[in-house]
């Protein structure tokens, strides 16, 4: 947001000019006065970027040509917007949430014609009847930046699968938090005192037990299970939580978690990293599919490997097809962060835009 005035200058060059008619929190709706000709400008985006990172809602927003509608009238206003542009102009919606309230309007918008691209990992890990309606249209959804942020993960997929390879088997870590929690326990450091220097790293959530209970992993899988064909729902996963249910959000504040409760769990780690090592392995928190196999958790993998390599807080995913049967196709590199995710959304939009001359 912050410099795009530089990416529709970069679009520009590519012959596509993006034309953003609006952008909205989950309390407020900012439009150009005039959605068939106009577009919000690079004043007014820009400022939509300092409002947001100063946490306040978009409501704020003041002294510009443009129409901010609220609340109750959000939904209606977006849906019009949709209804009047979605099948003449490639109208996309982008979806950066982090919401299950946004999957209405998706599945709408669907109907009205509509592009979606996501960065949103809930719509497509949410019912099979929601998610079978937001795909229903394949050559009009793109979410590039729902695993991996922006890696090619799901176009590679998506490209082995039209070539007819099958995909037998995929191995991922696809938490940079926890990609880098167990590379550093591997040199022995207590679990605690890496998760409390991931936390001041910034690698964690405010509350690190968001990471450390494996379902933003289990989303990642779900998305790709249901990306090969596998007809599952979220709670068919089985998800490894590094913490037991006792130290829960419901149970235990964050401040006695980090305090008290993590350093009951350094032993067991120790102790499986111990193992693992006599064994020639080292462990990694990983998803695994694999046939009717789709599970998230710890496991003990071959130093050599490239998971086995990983050091950090890359992501790493590995292909098993027909053609990369013995030596996987390995996609590598960040998978988080705000630059790489919307760069994974900029492009998924480019591509989007192909369809419409």
């Amino acid at each position: 947001m912050k410099n795009f005035s530089g990416k529709r200058s970069l679009c520009s060059g590519t012959g596509v000019h993006l034309r953003v008619v609006g952008v909205s929190d989950s309390k407020s709706l900012v439009v150009t006065p005039d959605i068939k000709q106009k577009e919000l400008d690079d004043n007014i985006l820009s400022e939509v970027w300092r409002v947001k990172s100063d946490g306040s809602s978009l409501s704020k927003l003041s002294g510009f040509e443009c129409q901010v509608f609220s609340n109750g009238e959000l939904r209606t206003e977006m849906l019009g917007i949709a209804s009047l542009l979605g099948k003449s102009t490639g109208l996309a919606l982008v979806d950066c949430s982090a919401s299950s309230e946004t999957i209405g309007v998706l599945k709408q918008g669907v109907d009205l014609g509509c592009c979606i691209v996501l960065a949103n990992k809930k719509p497509l890990t949410s019912t099979l009847e929601d998610y079978d309606k937001l795909v229903s249209r394949p050559r009009y959804i793109r979410h590039e930046s729902t695993v991996g942020a922006g890696l090619p993960v799901i176009s590679s997929i998506n490209r082995i699968i039209s070539s007819g390879d099958p995909i037998h088997r995929i191995v991922g870590s696809l938490s940079g938090t926890l990609g880098y929690v167990m590379s550093e326990v591997e040199d022995g450091k207590p679990l605690s005192q890496v998760v409390k220097s991931a936390k001041s790293l910034g690698y964690t959530e405010p509350d690190p037990r968001d990471d450390l209970s494996g379902m933003d992993v289990a989303r990642k899988a779900l998305i790709l299970a249901r990306l090969l064909g596998r007809r599952i729902e979220l709670s068919s996963i089985r998800i490894e939580s590094l913490y037991p249910e006792e130290m829960g959000p419901s149970k235990m504040s964050v401040e006695d978690f980090l305090n008290s409760g993590l350093v009951k769990l350094d032993n067991n780690i120790e102790e499986r990293v111990r193992k693992a090592s006599l064994n020639g392995n080292v462990l990694r928190y990983v998803c695994v599919i694999e046939g009717t196999r789709c599970e998230v958790g710890i496991q003990e993998l071959p130093k050599n490997s490239a998971l086995g390599r990983l050091r950090g807080s890359d992501n790493v995913l590995e292909i098993y097809t027909r053609c990369y049967s013995e030596q996987p196709l390995v996609i590598q590199g960040a998978g988080a962060g705000n630059d790489t995710t919307a760069a994974g959304v900029l492009a998924d939009i480019l591509d989007i835009q192909d369809l419409f001359p």
